[in-house]
């Protein structure tokens, strides 16, 4: 498998640096910081990214939870692509079952790439917490239909510049977009896929998987595979690379990087767990979400402690080279791939996530870059 993939890619000669992005969680841990606080904090050392090298800057989407108040991505990525200059800036997620109307988010959508000049990157999920659902009356049970109808309403209104449809969740009367959207987006659409049936719409949508890193590579691979399949089959040319998130710490000391890692993933993964209620059995009963039933009963096989520490192991964290490392390893499993990574997670001081950050953009991206 990955050696086809490199002689396609030189058969097509896409032989392109490896694109590295800096994603945005907004989560609040820290005991010291109120949300707005955190909020302004966040925001300067995002806008830092550009200066460290990053091709890219992410925002995710949340509600209601400390874990990640990253409320309104656009609104946010806005802000900042009035501070940087040319870096791109990204949606990891828009979550689009919690978006009643289509319309709005392709006028949003069109709006933010006519101000940055083509530097907006269109990423879609599908969401998963309960208590968001809950929250905004929508039932979990309608969100891959509500997904599918969507996602196919705005990727085509942003290649024709009009909007319609005839769906039983949002239907829509042939509109026209203004602004004109830019009608290039095709290579710029992102989705979030973390279920075998997600990655199999993201492949047959056309847009880029994106996949946390939450296990060993080989139980993320079949997901891959299946993505690269439907990428393939729908759309007569091999699927670009995935892009895998994880949360990272880098540090030259050792000793420091493993313990400011370990300390910090623990914090967050403990908040990732509670947020989306992982260990529990209610996902295998919920239509679409059957697969996290199947997650949930892997990580009671493995209990509290031993789930914690399986998913720290698993992170990218260390020295420089501890990171290329790790990262290498997964690329002999997956073939190549893009890197999204968190550094800003758990209550970590911003002064640790600025120099994780620099360290990062001086010593491991021009190394990512040489693949």
């Amino acid at each position: 498998m990955i050696r086809a993939l490199k002689i396609n890619k030189i058969i097509n000669h896409e032989e392109t640096p490896m694109k590295i992005g800096y994603m945005m969680m907004l989560a609040n841990h820290h005991d010291n910081l109120s949300d707005a606080e955190m909020i302004r904090e966040e925001m300067r050392v995002a806008e830092m990214a550009e200066e460290a090298g990053y091709d890219s800057l992410w925002c995710a989407e949340h509600h209601f939870d400390s874990y990640s108040m990253a409320v309104d991505n656009i609104q946010i990525l806005t802000w900042l692509a009035a501070r940087t200059k040319n870096i791109m800036i990204g949606s990891a997620a828009i979550i689009l079952p919690w978006w009643t109307q289509p319309v709005r988010l392709v006028e949003k959508i069109a709006t933010i790439d006519a101000m940055t000049n083509g530097r907006y990157l269109i990423g879609f999920g599908r969401g998963l917490a309960r208590k968001e659902y809950d929250a905004f009356g929508i039932p979990m049970d309608e969100t891959r239909a509500r997904f599918d109808e969507s996602a196919k309403m705005i990727i085509k209104a942003l290649d024709t510049g009009y909007i319609e449809g005839d769906g039983p969740h949002f239907p829509q009367v042939r509109t026209e977009i203004k602004p004109k959207p830019p009608q290039n987006t095709k290579d710029r659409v992102y989705g979030v896929a973390m279920s075998p049936e997600s990655a199999q719409v993201m492949g047959e949508l056309g847009a880029k998987m994106m996949c946390f890193v939450q296990f060993d590579m080989a139980m993320h691979l079949p997901n891959i595979e299946r993505y690269r399949s439907a990428f393939t089959a729908e759309h007569q040319r091999p699927a670009p690379p995935p892009v895998l998130l994880d949360f990272c710490y880098c540090d030259k000391d050792i000793g420091k990087a493993k313990d400011r890692a370990r300390k910090y993933l623990a914090v967050n993964y403990l908040s990732i767990l509670q947020h989306y209620e992982f260990m529990e059995d209610y996902h295998k009963e919920i239509k679409g979400y059957e697969a996290y039933g199947k997650s949930a009963e892997f990580l009671n096989s493995l209990g509290l402690e031993e789930a914690v520490e399986d998913y720290i192991s698993h992170q990218a964290w260390g020295t420089p080279q501890q990171i290329l490392d790790q990262l290498e390893a997964r690329r002999s499993i997956l073939g190549d791939f893009e890197w999204n990574s968190i550094i800003s997670y758990g209550g970590m001081p911003f002064d640790l996530v600025e120099g994780s950050m620099r360290l990062i953009g001086k010593e491991v991206l021009p190394e990512l870059r040489k693949w």
